[in-house]
């Protein structure tokens, strides 16, 4: 079962979960959304995230605030011990297949282990897969179908298989500006006064910055 993050916010709202969806074990922050068929394993989702469309996964992940993830992406999925005989899972599901009473709690541990990190405000494009381990940055974009194998700095854009850099959305001297704002993290009655702000970067970063 899901249970919701007590978000640091003057105001609350529940997430919205499809009933398709399936939420184990995991944090769901306030002012979410998770799409039809959308798996979610283990992870965390901070506030104003959101899965969109369809049959994606998030699996093992601490995703920031702010963040648009797109239908069929995957983020985490399941790698296999390539260093075994075989990669089959009958090596740690035994129970499944009878050649055991008990199942490998070890690789599943070892996949805990390699969580990826989202940072905030970074939008995740279409059927793209962030594999076991990465971090993305805050405010970067993962093009549609990339598979993000190495990190990704905050507000780089990638693309491709493996995914590389295309671009920085602003220059360094704005970068620094935004992440010195944060203002992600601003509470519910500051982000509403504010809001406007939010569109123009110029004004932004001359009033706040």
């Amino acid at each position: 079962m899901a249970r919701a993050i007590q978000p640091s916010l003057d105001c609350t709202a529940a997430p919205r979960i499809d009933p398709s969806a399936t939420v184990v074990e995991s944090e769901i922050g306030a002012f979410t959304d998770i799409g039809p068929n959308w798996t979610v394993l283990e992870s965390r989702i901070d506030d104003y995230s959101y899965l969109a469309g369809t049959d994606g996964a998030v699996i093992y992940t601490e995703i920031g605030r702010f963040c648009s993830i797109a239908s069929h992406a995957v983020i985490n999925p399941g790698d296999h011990p390539m260093q075994r005989v075989t990669q089959h899972h009958c090596t740690y599901r035994p129970r499944r297949y009878g050649f055991g009473s008990a199942d490998d709690e070890g690789v599943f541990n070892w996949r805990r282990s390699r969580r990826c990190r989202i940072g905030h405000d970074v939008w995740i494009g279409t059927s793209a897969m962030v594999m076991a381990g990465v971090t993305i940055g805050t405010g970067a974009v993962v093009g549609a179908g990339a598979v993000v194998t190495k990190e990704v700095q905050p507000y780089q854009v990638v693309a491709g298989v493996p995914a590389r850099p295309i671009r920085m959305r602003f220059p360094a001297d704005v970068v620094a500006g935004l992440l010195s704002v944060a203002w992600w993290e601003w509470d519910r009655t500051m982000l509403e006064q504010r809001f406007e702000d939010l569109n123009d970067v110029d004004r932004f970063l001359e009033k706040y910055a």
